[in-house]
């Protein structure tokens, strides 16, 4: 902490020294600095008055439409563009998927992945989009073409539940911004094949605007096809006095994952697959009505009404990982069992015990696979109401919003476990043996269990936000927001009546900050903050280190978890000037920020392989620098940015991580403070450049270099870590006519190989009738427990655009 603050305190100090020694030639220059009149909404509902950018006292990130296209080398998923302009954060494929990565900012994640520790809270023009069962976000589903800007907030609870690092607030299109149309159309490597047109237009009051996009991948690694389907449509009413928006919005997608490989396998064969399938399939339809209206000088209401519906089915095909029947082991207590090599009779005369079903066991050369399903179906609806006032005090500018939200969800979620067996390819077949297919269960619900739940979810919020300035360079922005979260979990099965439970949860969460602008092109900020997240249903009940959960699958009944809390604290500068003799414009902006989350939630891993279970810990803290610049001269742009995120844990306790090859004989690790956090890059850099060689041609590249990272499952730092690495991307672009484009890309031009997330498999559950290479490695004396996602190689495509 000590030596990012003094970190902190000496860039700050430096950029002022030589922003103000700027600012003064920049004053007397014959062109003077402008700053834009760039204004924000500081909540996250859409229409709303908003406020200039320079008197929110947080850090500011906007990603414009133009950097979710051809600057992201027309990317399908919206995070490529926010890991490269927003110095904070970055993008991992953590398993598998290149459509939809896991989003990490400030060292909070936001992951379409059960299980994992959610903190951000993401809107899509101003609708809550974290899901309701797991707070998981499927970004694949937002279409990058249809963003106008996207906005990533921090030091601001207004936008409620799950901000604890921030909130993102993805702006879509409409008639009124948007006008004409374009149709893309590109191709290249690994078979992928993407399309996707836009058209806006404005008639007297009214507009439309409509986009859509389809994308085809074959992946990189066996199995790993992805595709997606997505169409956005507004439909747009204005007058002097108010502002009508009918909106309606569409995803699909099929995401072909295949998770982490070990180590062992990847040396082998870089692209290599373990354990198949491994498929996710969104669908998520939502329906939108907002409204602006004057109501009298200096005072508007924005609503926003909506109706959301989510569905989600995942295969997951792994080892069955059953104990042996052996009396007094564990196998005896959760029924589904194998015999063990020591087991009476011959093979034939032995039995596949499945909760008293007797399965003829195939021998030790028989590798048994499993099959988890699931399906959630949730239907969210919900409204947000706000009042804004900017009628001057004593004199003095004053920004006013007052609001609340309703947002309610319905979730049925079932899931079932089958039996198969595991091929050499490492795909679970579930036919053409006896007992191929049939649900797995276990007694105690230690291990596999069907399940089939109801859950409702009901959040209340109120909040009221006022800036003040106290002189024309000074503004004091405070306010709160009340939170109320009320969960409810119902079994629908009969079977396990101790998961009808209800949950409730409360809290206000204050924001106070200063702004101040010494010059056009120097402005600081300085704030503090709070914010919390509720247990989801699915957090609240897994939650039990005797009763772990298959996350994807199953629930059980837990003692309760504690909401999270966060207290946020963050100061830097900002400003836009202009360099004297014309040689260009320079923006930056600089910050360091202190986050410390009680009773932080996180998963633990269960000794029994593929489960784990939901704890809150006591501290945890997350703090750093980050710089972002942008300069343009001319037909040339550059911009850089960095960041270091520190995340520590803060407390003494015993972690579960029972394939950590450090771990004790009970499989646990013992967590200190001070231990980083595993699976957050500490050093982020973003570079990128672009040059306009001819009014019709233009070239750029980018670099984005991540910092090395402890293997999740690694708490206590006891291995060595996953290495540092960058990738470089090119693009290039020339106007054949006013109307039509071509385009070239390279993604990964150097070809590097690399991992970007790590961590340990049981090297005992694989054995050597699978593959002979998993057989030696278990084998050795120090087995290889590493496994990793590795990143896409070189790739190559091409494209037209059409405007008209």
């Amino acid at each position: 902490m000590r030596f990012a603050h003094c970190v902190s305190v000496a860039a700050l100090s430096a950029a002022g020294a030589l922003i103000t020694g700027h600012a003064t030639f920049a004053q007397s220059a014959a062109n003077p600095v402008v700053i834009p009149d760039v204004i924000v909404s500081t909540t996250p509902v859409p229409g709303a008055v908003g406020i200039e950018a320079n008197k929110v006292p947080s850090i500011q990130n906007r990603v414009s439409s133009d950097d979710f296209g051809e600057k992201a080398n027309y990317a399908p998923s919206v995070t490529q563009a926010i890991t490269q302009k927003v110095p904070a954060a970055i993008a991992i494929n953590v398993d598998g998927s290149d459509l939809s990565p896991d989003l990490y900012y400030r060292g909070f994640d936001v992951s379409r992945v059960s299980g994992t520790a959610q903190g951000l809270a993401i809107y899509q023009n101003g609708v809550r989009i974290n899901e309701a069962f797991g707070d998981s976000v499927n970004l694949d589903l937002i279409p990058p073409i249809a963003i106008d800007h996207a906005d990533i907030y921090t030091n601001n609870p207004i936008f409620g539940l799950n901000a604890l690092g921030g909130a993102i607030n993805f702006t879509m299109k409409n008639g009124f911004n948007f006008h004409g149309g374009d149709v893309t159309v590109l191709g290249g490597s690994y078979g992928r094949v993407n399309g996707f047109m836009e058209y806006g237009k404005e008639s007297g009051n009214y507009s439309m605007y409509f986009a859509a996009d389809g994308y085809r991948d074959g992946g990189y690694r066996p199995f790993g096809a992805q595709n997606a389907e997505r169409a956005y449509l507004d439909l747009g009413y204005r007058s002097q006095d108010s502002e009508i928006h009918v909106i309606g919005s569409y995803g699909r997608s099929l995401l072909g994952v295949q998770g982490t490989t070990p180590t062992v396998l990847v040396n082998q064969q870089y692209n290599s697959v373990f354990t198949t399938p491994q498929t996710t399939n969104n669908q998520a339809g939502l329906a939108q009505l907002t409204g602006r209206f004057d109501i009298a000088p200096h005072w508007s209401i924005a609503s926003n009404f909506y109706v959301r519906q989510f569905d989600q089915y995942h295969v997951d095909g792994n080892d069955a990982d059953v104990d042996d029947c052996r009396p007094g082991g564990r196998g005896t207590a959760v029924v589904a069992c194998l015999p063990s090599d020591d087991s009476p009779g011959t093979a034939a005369q032995r039995a596949f015990i499945n909760h008293g079903q007797f399965i003829p066991y195939l021998g030790d050369a028989f590798p048994y696979g499993s099959t988890a399903r699931t399906a959630t179906h949730t239907t969210s609806f919900g409204t947000q109401q706000q009042v804004t006032n900017t009628d001057k005090i004593f004199g003095h500018e004053n920004y006013f919003v007052l609001g609340g939200s309703v947002d309610t969800s319905s979730t049925n979620f079932s899931s079932a476990t089958t039996l198969g067996q595991l091929n050499s390819a490492f795909q679970n077949i579930e036919s053409g043996f006896p007992g191929a297919g049939v649900i797995l269960q276990t007694a105690g619900q230690l291990g596999y269990a069907p399940v089939y739940i109801h859950s409702q979810a009901t959040y209340y919020g109120l909040f009221a936000l006022d800036t003040f300035n106290i002189t024309k360079q000074l503004a004091l922005t405070a306010g709160a927001r009340f939170n109320i979260a009320n969960i409810a979990l119902n079994d629908l099965s009969g079977m396990s009546p101790a998961l009808n439970t209800s949950n409730s949860y409360n809290r206000i969460n204050p924001v106070v900050g200063l702004t101040y602008e010494f010059a056009p092109a120097f402005t600081v900020y300085g704030g503090y903050s709070e914010a919390n997240r509720a247990p989801t249903p699915l957090e609240s009940q897994c939650s039990n280190p005797a009763q772990p959960c298959i996350l994807e699958t199953a629930l059980v009944s837990d003692p309760p978890l504690q909401q999270v809390v966060s207290h946020t604290f963050e100061g830097g500068a900002r400003g836009l000037y202009t360099l004297p003799n014309e040689y260009g414009s320079l923006s930056y902006k600089a910050g360091y920020f202190h986050t410390t989350s009680t009773n932080d939630i996180v998963n633990e891993a269960s000794p029994i392989s593929g489960q784990g279970f939901f704890t809150n810990v006591p501290e945890t803290l997350r703090q750093g620098v980050e710089f972002g610049l942008i300069y343009n001269k001319g037909p040339f742009s550059f911009y850089g940015n960095y960041a270091y995120v520190d995340a520590t844990y803060q407390f003494s306790g015993t972690f579960a991580s029972p394939n950590n090859p450090m771990a004790d004989g009970d499989g646990n690790i013992f967590v200190r403070p001070g231990d980083h956090i595993p699976g957050i890059p500490r050093n982020i850099g973003k570079l990128g450049v672009e040059y306009q060689f001819t009014p019709r041609f233009k070239a750029g590249a980018d670099t984005i270099l991540v910092g090395s990272q402890y293997y999740v499952g690694d708490d206590a730092n006891q291995n060595p870590q996953l290495p540092f690495y960058y990738v470089v991307n090119a693009h290039a672009s020339y106007q054949l006519t006013d109307h039509v484009q071509i385009f070239g890309l390279v993604n990964n031009l150097l070809n590097r190989h690399y991992a970007t997330f790590g961590t340990f498999y049981g090297t005992d559950t694989t054995g050597g009738n699978v593959n002979a290479t998993l057989a030696a490695n278990a084998a050795a004396d120090t087995p290889d427990a590493r496994a990793v996602t590795v990143a896409q190689p070189l790739s190559f495509y091409g494209g037209i655009k059409v405007t008209f």
